[in-house]
């Protein structure tokens, strides 16, 4: 299966092989991540709806590595959607901040998404590239807030 076709079978499926463990790390890591960027937003923006999104975004990753496309396919796929559902939502509810970027970053993803799953022509390199923006972006987020805070102690 390497080298890996990226327009065609779900990304997902790198997670199944002898060379596996490295996607449902790269899921599992990433979920973290955002689980613990999730807390940091809390402490900044208080109990408002973004950082309960991104925290169950990360929740959502860390999910799909555990339940594989090839041992749990509706699992993983749940998974899925409730992860890619949560990160764009909280893009959408950040562009009440900052603006076009973050609404631009939601509808990457959207658009990606919903892409893949009418399997359109490299439905997983659309889904790859929103993906990546939608995270992306939270990411810039965060750590415009982590710099606002170490100004300010």
């Amino acid at each position: 299966m390497y080298p890996f076709p990226v327009t065609s079978p779900p990304l997902s499926t790198l997670a199944v092989g002898p060379l596996g463990w490295i996607q449902i790390a790269n899921f599992v890591v990433a979920g973290v991540l955002s689980i613990l960027g999730a807390i940091g937003l809390r402490r900044v923006l208080g109990r408002t709806w973004a950082p309960r999104l991104v925290l169950v975004n990360g929740i959502g990753m860390v999910a799909a590595g555990v339940f594989t496309m090839d041992s749990q396919p509706y699992a993983h796929m749940a998974a899925g959607k409730i992860t890619f559902g949560c990160l764009i939502a909280a893009c959408y509810l950040l562009g009440k901040r900052f603006g076009w970027r973050s609404w631009a970053a939601g509808s990457a993803l959207l658009v990606g998404d919903l892409w893949a799953m009418s399997g359109a022509p490299a439905g997983s390199l659309t889904l790859a590239v929103g993906a990546i923006a939608a995270m992306m972006w939270i990411s810039v987020v965060i750590n415009r807030y982590r710099q606002d805070l170490a100004v300010a102690v």
